[in-house]
């Protein structure tokens, strides 16, 4: 499989062609995304409430986001992947920004890096990217800001709103975003921004009408009971996995396991 690389993303918006992106968070479920023809990977900082049991995201360090990044590289090496930049890991200073997507780059693996805010991010995506690291930018719902705007809600809703999610967006793009995630925002804002760019916009809780669609992997394969408004739920994995131990512990505690084949005879 060839590796998808910056450069197409622009081109498949404007063939109308979706983008497809997912999250991932070790090799064997990397692997898996790989397999079934996702385009991005993202090793989201949601690693914190999917796998590290953190309330948020706000926990997630640079250490952590490293780490999995490492993981999902090895278990998909041919794939594009996109690396959260995690709280207070750029927000502090451009030299501190800098420093720690080149890890993520160098250290973790990933082909790029996403950031959470507008254009007050701008200067530091344009010196990134002149840095030669590749930046998603990420506007609507920010969960790094969730302290900021008060709970995890809908965004964008006014007039004004809007004018500022478009004026962030082309911030962004001007800067040399090559991608920007929309989300939880009105699917006619979500239209709105989308329309005045030329990069692509990938939409989580937004409607129909980004250039692609990116959802969390547990919420995708309810792993975990929480369930979103937005999320597709394309399986009940954690259901079967509760059953699945289960039937482990009955036959344990009945001595009907181990069976014959799973014993070794000299």
């Amino acid at each position: 499989m060839k590796k998808t690389t910056v450069s197409a993303f622009a081109k498949r918006k404007a063939s109308g062609e979706k983008l497809v992106m997912c999250t991932a968070y070790d090799a064997p479920f990397a692997a898996a995304v790989l397999d079934a023809g996702i385009d991005i990977m993202l090793i989201g900082d949601s690693v914190g409430t999917t796998l590290l049991g953190y309330s948020s995201t706000l926990p997630v360090t640079m250490e952590d986001m490293i780490r999995h990044t490492q993981a999902v590289r090895r278990g998909a090496p041919e794939a594009f992947l996109v690396g959260d930049m995690p709280f207070m890991s750029y927000q502090s200073s451009i030299e501190e920004g800098i420093r720690n997507a080149g890890r993520l780059i160098k250290e973790g693996g990933a082909d790029a890096v996403k950031l959470e805010g507008g254009a007050e991010y701008a200067e530091l995506t344009s010196k990134l990217v002149r840095s030669g690291i590749p930046v998603m930018g990420h506007l609507g719902l920010m969960p790094q800001s969730v302290n900021t705007m008060g709970g995890y809600k809908v965004q964008g809703r006014s007039e004004e709103a809007v004018a500022k999610l478009i004026s962030d967006a082309k911030a962004l793009e001007s800067a040399g975003a090559f991608c920007i995630v929309l989300e939880c925002i009105p699917e006619s804002a979500a239209k709105a921004v989308t329309e005045s760019l030329t990069v692509p916009t990938i939409g989580i809780g937004c409607g129909r009408y980004c250039s692609g669609q990116v959802q969390v992997l547990h919420d995708l394969l309810g792993l975990l009971d929480f369930r979103p408004k937005h999320a597709g739920r394309y399986a009940e994995i954690g259901q079967i996995v509760r059953e699945a131990l289960r039937s482990y512990c009955e036959e344990v505690k009945a001595g009907t396991f181990p069976k014959d084949e799973n014993i070794f005879n000299k």
